[in-house]
């Protein structure tokens, strides 16, 4: 493998000594399939992934951001594997906004659509295969030997003749060496860290109370701010009586601040307490001429009429008209709602700034720190370079903290800006995240089938009704096409079930709602929709909900299927989820390792749907 074609490394001793090393890996194939004049390599901070550190402790950057699922402790075994570091040394550090970090594919720092593994396997294979390799070099010199006679092991590379030295020791000499061209990879059957059971490196502090969180900053002069958000979304300050707010001891300031949309009002006190309290005594009179008021009920009779009808076509396959061919009797019809869904992460919203006039400081626990990075540079009249941007340890997301608006970033950095030179940490409580928008959209189906006499659909006819998630957001050009968002049919679309007169349709009504994809995106809804579906179809030809399945699975060949799962727009690994009486079996399907089977349980296929769809059902004739 030759990194030459993908990358380059830059290595350099530091001047607190231990070798540093930086990786870049620059999407050449992906030029020169377009034609495009290949980029001049960039010059990055040369401790960009990997410190080996005086101590022996092997410090690994994590270009992602850390809210539960682990990524801190993935990617550094990846590393740490090909590297054979001793994983007991080895420290997962969240890495800050920088090019260098950014997703090979994506080509934006970002965590969403199960790719952080997927994007960076190879990566970080590459950068612990090349360290290893130095590390080798560095010793083969002292003991006056070639390389492929000394092997390495927990930290350590061991000679030909009972020789040994430490990572750390030969540090300072690795990183004078020569980057290797090519470098061999491991084997999976070498591995001793990937597919292994390991300790996480977060749970100790996460059990101990140590691990600090984006909420849990505390800086030295740090005022804390919230924000009285409109009632209704995009509406307006009016008038505002802020005298009783701002006797409460403690608060420092309070002014109209403008919004994604609309405008509101800041508090900024010493702590959170007096700042939340003030909020409470602020008279503000909104201004809603120029806004919808969104109700629910209106909402549900508009979503169900038209649901009556077709809507934009995201599949067409077979005759469209098969199913009205049918006797009514072997039709079943059914309707399934799903709310608007808060996503309430444990951790509530937060973004801290520093505005010095010619820079800025940001710490926030951000899914896409190239985005959140850019909109404060935007707010402060400043280049993204000159803002500093921390990626703090997040207490879950499901996709709230990648928001493409960058909402509470920019509300943070228009206070900042008021206050200059005191950082300020603007808080979202749980009150205001609930309240303020950014749910998952509500959704409406219908789906009419078609039974054949083999007790299989010959016809499906589904429409479905709700928000476009990507409307309006860079993601459109690339995933809305003919007026059909993709995120909304997933799962249905593209389904593995072989249904030959499949017609698969949607309507995006705009509301004022700001709406935003929550954890697996369409497949919340489609999946429970489909599914329920399948295994009623299952039930009503008296077979085994698995074998079922099974047999009206499309008739690939196992890797094809494989091909089929895993390939998309956005790769990542991918599952089929098969249920049957209590327990649910998920196969996973790796990008490159075999497969494995992994199984859960779950309270009822309703109870541990946290959408609580309410489905009503119109079965035609009898079963």
């Amino acid at each position: 493998m030759n990194l030459n074609r993908r990358g380059f490394l830059r290595v350099s001793f530091a001047a607190t000594g231990g070798l540093v090393v930086a990786l870049y890996l620059d999407p050449t194939s992906r030029a020169q399939e377009t034609a495009m004049p290949r980029q001049p390599a960039k010059v990055y901070p040369p401790d960009a992934f990997v410190n080996i550190r005086p101590d022996g402790k092997i410090a690994i950057q994590v270009n992602r951001l850390e809210f539960g699922q682990g990524v801190q402790t993935a990617l550094p075994m990846v590393l740490a594997d090909e590297m054979d570091a001793d994983w007991k040394n080895v420290i997962g550090e969240l890495a800050p906004a920088q090019d260098v970090y950014k997703d090979p594919l994506f080509g934006i720092q970002i965590v969403g659509g199960s790719g952080s593994i997927a994007h960076s396997y190879q990566q970080y294979r590459e950068l612990g295969a090349k360290t290893r390799a130095m590390l080798v070099a560095a010793a083969a010199d002292r003991w006056k030997t070639t390389p492929d006679k000394c092997r390495t092991e927990a930290s350590v590379v061991h000679g030909p003749n009972g020789q040994s030295a430490t990572y750390a020791e030969l540090a300072s000499e690795a990183a004078r060496k020569p980057v290797p061209a090519t470098v061999r990879l491991k084997n999976p059957s070498e591995f001793k860290l990937v597919g292994k059971r390991v300790k996480r490196l977060d749970s100790r502090p996460k059990c101990d109370g140590s691990l600090k969180f984006g909420l849990d900053l505390d800086l030295p002069g740090m005022k804390v701010a919230v924000v009285a958000h409109p009632p209704v979304f995009g509406a307006r300050v009016k008038n505002v009586n802020d005298a009783e707010a701002r006797r409460v001891d403690g608060v420092r300031d309070v002014f109209e601040i403008p919004l994604a949309k609309g405008t509101g009002v800041a508090v900024v006190a010493d702590k959170y307490w007096p700042a939340k309290q003030a909020r409470k005594l602020l008279n503000i009179e909104w201004d809603f001429s120029a806004v919808d008021r969104a109700d629910s009920t209106e909402l549900w009779t508009k979503y169900k009429q038209l649901a009556q009808t077709p809507g934009n076509v995201a599949l067409a396959r077979g005759d469209e008209s098969a199913l009205d061919k049918v006797a009514a009797a072997n039709r079943i019809v059914a309707e399934y709602e799903f709310p608007f869904l808060a996503h309430s992460p444990m951790e509530p919203l937060n973004t801290t700034v520093r505005f010095d006039g010619d820079r800025a400081e940001v710490w926030a626990g951000s899914q896409f720190q190239t985005v959140d990075q850019m909109a404060v540079a935007e707010v402060l009249g400043l280049k993204p370079e000159q803002v500093i941007f921390h990626t703090e340890m997040a207490g879950g997301g499901f996709g709230r903290r990648a928001v493409t608006d960058s909402h509470v970033q920019r509300e943070a950095a228009v206070i900042a800006k008021r206050l200059k030179g005191t950082p300020v940490k603007l808080v979202w409580s749980r009150e205001d995240d609930v309240q303020g928008g950014y749910y998952r959209p509500m959704h409406f189906h219908r789906v009419e089938i078609a039974v054949g006499t083999d007790g299989f659909p010959s016809a499906w006819r589904h429409v479905i009704v709700g928000q476009s998630l990507l409307a309006g957001t860079p993601f459109e050009s690339m995933l809305v096409k003919n007026g059909v968002d993709e995120t909304a049919t997933e799962g249905t679309a593209d389904t593995l079930y072989n249904i030959t007169n499949m017609h698969v349709s949607v309507h995006h009504p705009k509301v004022n709602v700001p709406v935003l994809w929550w954890r697996s995106v369409g497949h919340t809804h489609n999946a429970f929709v489909m599914e329920t579906l399948i295994d009623e179809l299952a039930a009503r030809a008296k077979m085994d909900a698995i074998a079922y399945r099974r047999k009206l699975l499309k008739p690939e060949p196992r890797s094809r299927c494989r091909h089929l799962i895993c390939s998309t727009n956005r790769p990542r690994a991918g599952a089929i989820v098969c249920q049957r009486d209590t327990h649910s079996e998920f196969r996973v399907m790796s990008l490159s390792e075999p497969v494995s089977l992994v199984q859960s349980t779950c309270r009822s296929k309703t109870s541990d749907q946290r959408s609580t769809a309410r489905r009503s059902q119109l079965i035609v004739g009898s079963q």
